[in-house]
């Protein structure tokens, strides 16, 4: 095999890739095999039916086009590896007919969008925004009051409904005098004051009492994913039929032990805890804010042209992510966009800004990685396959089974790239 390689256009360039004769005679000898395997002709028991006489039946064409399928799966990465390209898309994929034959050497043509040129501007000594690292009594105030709310139990109260209390309610939803579709409940538990419900429908219930009815008018907001509610005015008939109260713990040793928190029996050993983990929170934090700054503003110092290709391909990943993520809620995709009134070509517009600042990040630090000449040794990549064996608890065998080496490595250089600007960071 042979390839020449000629830029056609930016993040273009054109393959013409050669396979000498013997190897297409041998693909033609495979696709021969793999199409009459399936055919019946008189006097011949099936898939038996001579090469000549097929070949004069159904002519060559099919063939060559079976050989070629054959063909380039194997060819074509040969033949980015040997021109040292790294596409970044499908590639568009000509054949040479007029010289295609027996006997004959294949020419077929790759052009391939790759990955842009990556000019980079200053990296080194970026400056950052350090962020002050304290856990005040008032946050672990609020995160002792959570975990108190937690233990709180509902109990049925006499008089009126108040904010925070939760209304058990029947109700019906009324547009021009029309009940309309997933606007009826009943015995619906509804904490006044949670936001739960369309604005202003839980206000109008304060002051209402067990048995009371009423009718409820709101105004469905603009963005409201059904289309023919959004910006209506609305009319609900609503009955109480009990008002509860959340009756709230004292904080004490024995609520703390009933929170069933591993080594922690007492409200001082909560308290410390809660501002040990607070504190690895916010160091964590401010970690992840500083390595944002960092990566954002050394991408800002670089200069790239990204190929539309490469950022159609970004959103379609970050679009199955979305979809990973609705899947592990209990969610498809299309129950989503249903619900939100959107649809898929939406929601990738969507994600167009982001893809394309994952892109100029990822690029950025892949290009730092390759200017400081970062490698990674094989035991380094074992170790990570290890970790990643043990996080999703399986065998390091089955983990290398689908885990690309070489994409790893390129990660772990990224990470190197990653460590390498917050170490030659320095503060505003």
């Amino acid at each position: 095999m042979t390839v020449k390689t000629e830029n056609v256009a930016e993040n273009t360039v054109k393959l013409t890739v050669t396979v000498d004769k013997e190897q297409f005679n041998n693909a033609l000898d495979v696709a021969f095999e793999k199409v009459v395997k399936d055919i019946e002709a008189p006097g011949f028991r099936k898939g038996k039916m001579p090469r000549g006489m097929f070949e004069k039946k159904y002519g060559v064409e099919q063939l060559y086009q079976e050989a070629f399928n054959y063909l380039l799966p194997i060819e074509y990465p040969k033949a980015v590896n040997e021109a040292g390209i790294d596409p970044v898309a499908q590639p568009e994929i000509d054949i040479d007919f007029e010289n295609l034959g027996k006997d004959k050497d294949l020419t077929f043509f790759a052009t391939v969008v790759v990955k842009p040129e990556v000019k980079l501007g200053k990296y080194k000594g970026l400056a950052y925004d350090e962020v002050a690292i304290e856990v005040t009594e008032e946050e672990i105030q609020k995160e002792i009051d959570r975990l108190v709310e937690g233990q709180a139990e509902l109990a049925i109260k006499e008089g009126l409904v108040e904010n925070g209390d939760t209304a058990v309610i029947d109700f019906e939803g009324f547009k021009d005098g029309v009940p309309f579709e997933g606007g009826k409940g009943a015995n619906h538990p509804l904490q006044i004051g949670s936001g739960s419900f369309i604005p202003g429908f839980e206000e109008q219930l304060i002051g209402l009492s067990a048995g009371d009815e009423k009718e409820v008018e709101v105004t469905f907001p603009e963005e409201y994913q059904a289309k023919d509610l959004a910006g209506e005015k609305v009319t609900f008939k609503v009955k109480v039929h009990e008002v509860k109260s959340r009756n709230l713990p004292e904080l004490s040793d024995e609520l703390v032990k009933d929170l069933d928190k591993e080594g922690i029996e007492t409200v001082e050993a909560l308290k410390a805890d809660l501002r040990e983990k607070m504190t690895k929170q916010k160091e964590e934090n401010a970690k992840n804010q500083k390595i944002d700054q960092l990566v954002e503003e050394a991408a800002n110092n670089a200069e790239m042209n990204i190929p539309d290709a490469m950022i159609e391909s970004e959103k379609e990943k970050m679009l199955k992510d979305v979809e990973g993520r609705l899947q592990q809620q209990g969610m498809q995709l299309d129950m989503y966009l249903q619900m939100t009134g959107s649809d898929k070509e939406t929601l990738l517009n969507q994600l167009e800004g982001d893809a394309k600042k994952r892109l100029r990040f990822n690029l950025t630090l892949a290009q730092i990685a390759n200017e400081e000449n970062f490698s990674v040794e094989d035991e380094v990549v074992n170790e990570e396959i290890a970790k990643i064996a043990d996080a999703y608890n399986m065998e390091v065998d089955q983990v290398k089974q689908f885990v690309n080496t070489d994409d790893l490595k390129e990660d772990l250089k990224v990470r190197k790239a990653v460590d390498f600007l917050v170490d030659n960071a320095v503060t505003k």
